[in-house]
């Protein structure tokens, strides 16, 4: 599971070669892996964008948004389910924060949500709740690395969990069906869902150890206060609206309501509808906006984002931030001597010792072959995928929504690279 959630980037592009070219190009090997995937029924339609340099990108696309067959065929502008893909959009908003002055990197939380500080750590968390005054405060780094020692309810085990169940700590939502019990316990605001999260002792101490956590939902929270602006606003001002993201939803408005892409998940070998594009509960508006897995947006969207990262802030004339910040977000921020065994759990596929920069890994190495040091990205849970290789300039997105893990993201970065070589 660890390695799914990891989002299988490192074993997406390990097979990757070198790449020179800007234009754009005849996507054989990817046109031929979403053709495939549609044609064996993993999914019912998959949609990829990627490009070198400032190129356009190049399009792929196969199947239909949904199984149905009067379903839309599945294009760049369809809606997909992007989850936890959010978490490098909400980095960049921390980003955003840290080049005006009103956060800093190393700044305690504490000084926006006075409840964290007086955190305590689980002496032992398979164990129960028995805890220790934390030695450290929870600084802004550790929320973008996942070093603060919180827990996410896909995650985390024990007694802990049964904590974060009976509190309602799930920012996520997966469909109409389940949303109702969901929501009941959920808070209605990232204020009280801030203030929930700090009565619960943490799984480690702040700064000691990755672990993949709800604190990119939580820093949501700080950026609202620091910036005086609700954080959904802020995403929408500052990230969305100047890139010209114009598909790139928190709530799915109605009338898109035919493009969202049905979402499905594999029970046993039979794909089953999770959530239906036309009566979705991305149609109605979350408890409150999930950094870490709250928007629905189109490929081209997505796209732009990565573009943006691999020309160092600005797109189209327009600059949300300087070179040096996009440099940093993208670099490995974790603690010094930080525990990363589960890190280095997720990227065991490829070999390449990995970090973690703004809300996403970082390659730490080149790959022979493949990536070059400094690629970022993160992956979603229903299957998505996107990256930026600065060292490349390659950027791609991949969109599926299928709940797990389908090893579509794993091959995706080899055709890419291969279409990139020809």
């Amino acid at each position: 599971m660890h390695k799914a959630l990891g989002w299988g980037i490192v074993a997406s592009l390990a097979l990757a070669a070198p790449v020179h070219a800007v234009a754009q190009v005849a996507p054989r090997e990817t046109q031929a892996l979403a053709d495939r995937y549609v044609a064996e029924g993993h999914v019912p339609g998959a949609v990829v964008a990627f490009a070198q340099g400032d190129a356009a990108p190049t399009i792929v696309a196969a199947g239909r948004i949904a199984s149905e067959p009067n379903a839309p065929k599945a294009d760049v502008d369809s809606l997909w389910r992007v989850y936890s893909m959010t978490k490098p959009i909400t980095g960049i908003a921390a980003m955003i924060l840290i080049e005006e002055g009103k956060l800093k990197l190393d700044q305690p939380i504490s000084d926006f949500i006075p409840a964290f500080r007086n955190m305590k750590v689980l002496v032992d968390p398979a164990r129960d709740l028995t805890s220790r005054p934390a030695t450290r405060q929870i600084t802004v780094r550790h929320l973008l690395t996942h070093t603060a020692g919180l827990g996410y309810n896909i995650i985390t085990k024990g007694p802990l969990l049964d904590e974060y169940n009976r509190l309602g700590i799930n920012p996520a939502q997966v469909s109409a069906a389940l949303e109702p019990g969901m929501r009941a316990a959920r808070p209605k605001s990232l204020e009280e869902f801030a203030n929930r999260v700090a009565t619960l002792p943490l799984i480690a101490e702040p700064g000691s150890k990755f672990s993949y956590s709800i604190a990119l939902d939580l820093l949501g929270r700080v950026i609202e206060v620091a910036s005086g602006v609700p954080f959904d606003r802020f995403v929408d001002t500052r990230i969305l609206a100047p890139l010209r993201m114009n598909a790139s939803y928190w709530t799915v408005p109605a009338d898109k309501a035919g493009i969202l892409a049905t979402n499905y998940a594999l029970l046993g070998t039979n794909r089953v509808a999770m959530d239906p594009g036309a009566t979705s509960v991305w149609l109605q508006p979350p408890s409150f906006p999930y950094g870490g897995a709250g928007l629905v947006m189109s490929t081209r969207d997505y796209d732009r984002f990565l573009h943006m990262l691999i020309n160092e802030g600005q797109l189209d004339g327009v600059r949300i931030l300087k070179p040096e910040t996009v440099r940093l977000a993208m670099s490995d921020l974790l603690p010094a001597g930080v525990d990363k065994s589960l890190l280095a759990e997720m990227a065991s596929d490829s070999g390449v010792p990995m970090g973690f920069g703004a809300g996403g890994s970082v390659y730490l190495a080149d790959r022979p072959g493949g990536p070059g040091k400094g690629t970022y990205g993160w992956a979603g849970a229903a299957g998505s995928i996107g990256w930026a290789d600065p060292k490349n300039k390659v950027r791609a997105t991949g969109m599926i929504n299928l709940l797990g893990d389908s090893g579509f993201r794993r091959e995706l970065g080899r055709t890419v690279y291969a279409d990139l070589a020809r």
